[in-house]
């Protein structure tokens, strides 16, 4: 089969397009026929060897893949051959992978492949940051940085239909006119503007009850100046560098809050875990919830995918087909 192979950590550059052994099922896994990858920018950063997982050389990228089951291992009881899923898995810039019952979510029909692909991480990023980690409600304005990327945009979407007011933040004006298509009721320009100022400005001096905040070491700082009284700023990456170290004494000022998100911490809840994909198809089901594919790739482009990831110009979510 063909994949996306690096013989040594470094930037995109590292990738080649290359034939490999088909993955031989083990137990307690399913052989899944990719038909779509999503590319993230943890990506970037397990290629470099900078991810809490490190890659055993050589390697394949990739983190989602969705497509339809081929084989199942004997002792694999949930799944079956033929049935359309999406997964959160290892090695997915692939034309075939495997994936764990318990990373597997079964795609309705109304959900296509490339949507599928990215489904796992970024709704349910998203999802579990808002419902989760924090309660969001009517009466809270939420800021939510990168608000045209791939967690982003259905960030955006998720706070709006559960009636917080929106503040989306982009890095360039070209971005500005999508991101309120998709509900923000406000976005700022982050490189030319004073986001922390615009904010204040924008909320009549009260500040932000929540920021999502993806970037790190640009927005740290200044999203805590406006954060408004028991705010919260939710750090879920690190796209931008991670932050100066907090003095924690700061949060007295406000009696605000700080705190991180992984996904991971959720795989080991299943309820909690089915609860936020089931409330996300539905918001999906009901047209409150679209997810933007920005840009789709041949799998042997996937070191051009990555690169216009990093280049910050792209939309949405960026998907690889094999």
């Amino acid at each position: 089969m063909k994949a996306i192979v690096f013989e040594q950590t470094g930037d995109p550059s590292v990738l080649k397009y290359a034939e490999v052994p088909k993955p031989e099922l083990a137990p307690g896994t399913a052989l899944l026929k990719v038909h779509a990858a999503g590319i993230n920018f943890a990506d970037t950063f397990f290629i470099r060897g900078e991810y809490m997982i490190k890659p055993r050389l050589p390697d394949t990228p990739g983190m989602e893949a969705a497509g339809v089951i081929e084989a199942v291992a004997p002792d694999v009881k949930d799944l079956k051959p033929g049935m359309r899923v999406t997964s959160i898995t290892l090695k997915a810039y692939a034309e075939y992978c495997l994936v764990r019952p318990a990373q597997v979510i079964p795609l309705p029909d109304f959900v296509s492949f490339e949507e599928g692909a990215a489904f796992p991480i970024q709704v349910l990023t998203a999802w579990h940051i808002l419902h989760t980690a924090h309660q969001t409600g009517p009466g809270q304005t939420v800021v939510v940085h990168s608000a045209a990327g791939g967690v982003g945009i259905v960030a955006v979407q998720i706070a709006k239909a559960a009636g917080a007011r929106v503040i989306g933040t982009v890095s360039s004006d070209s971005k500005t006119a999508l991101v309120k298509q998709y509900g923000a009721d406000e976005v700022i320009n982050y490189e030319s503007s004073d986001f922390a100022a615009e904010t204040m400005r924008l909320t009549g001096g009260r500040g932000a009850d929540l920021i999502l905040d993806a970037v790190g070491k640009p927005t740290f700082e200044p999203g805590l100046k406006c954060l408004a009284l028991f705010g919260h700023l939710l750090l879920y990456g690190r796209a931008g560098g991670a932050p100066d170290p907090l003095n924690v004494f700061r949060l007295f000022e406000k009696s605000a809050k700080v705190s991180g998100f992984v996904l991971p911490v959720v795989f080991g809840m299943p309820e909690l875990m089915r609860e936020g994909i089931e409330k996300s198809f539905a918001l999906i089901r009901e047209k409150k919830l679209e997810l933007l594919i920005g840009k789709t790739f041949p799998l042997s482009q996937a070191a051009e995918a990555l690169r216009l990831l990093q280049s910050r110009q792209s939309v949405g979510k960026l998907v690889l087909v094999p």
